[in-house]
C-alpha cells in the first residue's frame, strides 16, 4: 500500500512540474522565454515539486514553508518570492488556467461563442489528461490532500471567485463594454459558467475519489460536459 501510494505521489509530483507552469502559462521550451526566464521557470517548478510531494505524503497543515525550502534547496524567501501563500504553492496550476480561460475567450474563431471556446477548451484539456482537468492517473492522492485541508479548500474556493471575475471581465469586453466594470448579464453569465464546469469537475473528483478507473471517469466526463455545456447554452439564450 506504502508504495502504491509513493508511485502515486510520484505519478502528480511529475505531471505538475511537467508542462506549462508559472504566471505566463509557456513551458520551458518555448521560445519567446529568455534564458533568465527559464532559470526562474525550473526553481519555481522545483519548489511546487517538492512541495505537493511532501503535502500529498504528510498533509498540507502538517508540512512548513522551511521544511519545503529545505527539500527544494532554497531559501524560505525564495519559496515566499514565487509563490506568496503557502496554499499557492500546491495550487500552482491556478495562473496557468487563469491564462487559458483568457485565450480561449479572446482567440476563439471569428463565428465561435465564448461558451463555445470554453467547451472546446475543457473538452482538450481532458482529452490529454491535463493536471487542470482533474482526470488522470495518481490525481485522487492531490483531491485528497485538498479535501483534507480546510486552509486549500478555502484557497479552491477563492480561486473560483476569481476565475468567475475574469470571466465576467472577458464576457463584458467580448461584448464591447468595460472589462474592469461587468454589468449584470455578464457577471450572471460567468457565475453561471464558472458554477456549471465547477460541478462537472466535482463529480469527476468524486469518482476518482471512490477508485473508479481513470479511463471510466474521462469517458464519463466527456457526456457529463457535454450536458452541462449544453445545460449552459439553453439557459444563457434564454
Amino acid at each position: 500500500m506504502d508504495e502504491q501510494r509513493d508511485a502515486g505521489t510520484e505519478t502528480v509530483a511529475e505531471g505538475r512540474v511537467a508542462g506549462p507552469e508559472g504566471e505566463t502559462g509557456f513551458g520551458e521550451e518555448d521560445g519567446r522565454l529568455t534564458l533568465r526566464e527559464r532559470k526562474k521557470l525550473r526553481t519555481r517548478q522545483r519548489i511546487s515539486g517538492e512541495a505537493t510531494l511532501l503535502f500529498i505524503r504528510h498533509g498540507f497543515d502538517n508540512v512548513t514553508v522551511a521544511e519545503v525550502a529545505r527539500a527544494a534547496e532554497v531559501s524560505t524567501m525564495t519559496v515566499f518570492n514565487y509563490f506568496p501563500r503557502k496554499e499557492d504553492l500546491f495550487l500552482d496550476r491556478v495562473p496557468e488556467g487563469r491564462e487559458l480561460l483568457i485565450r480561449a475567450v479572446r482567440e476563439r474563431g471569428a463565428d465561435e461563442t465564448p461558451l463555445a471556446a470554453l467547451r472546446r477548451l475543457t473538452l482538450d484539456l481532458l482529452a490529454q489528461r491535463h493536471p487542470l482537468a482533474a482526470v488522470g492517473e495518481g490525481y485522487g492522492h492531490f483531491w485528497r490532500t485538498v479535501l483534507d485541508s480546510p486552509a486549500l479548500r478555502a484557497r479552491g474556493r477563492e480561486v473560483m471567485e476569481e476565475l468567475e471575475h475574469t470571466l465576467a471581465g472577458l464576457l463584458a469586453e467580448t461584448e464591447g463594454g468595460d472589462a474592469g466594470r461587468p454589468g449584470h448579464r455578464s457577471r450572471l453569465a460567468a457565475a453561471l459558467i464558472i458554477a456549471g464546469i465547477r460541478t462537472a469537475y466535482a463529480e469527476a473528483i468524486g469518482r476518482q475519489l471512490e477508485g473508479e478507473a481513470v479511463d471510466e471517469v474521462a469517458a464519463g466526463q466527456v457526456e457529463v460536459l457535454r450536458r452541462t455545456f449544453e445545460a449552459l447554452e439553453r439557459a444563457l439564450s434564454a
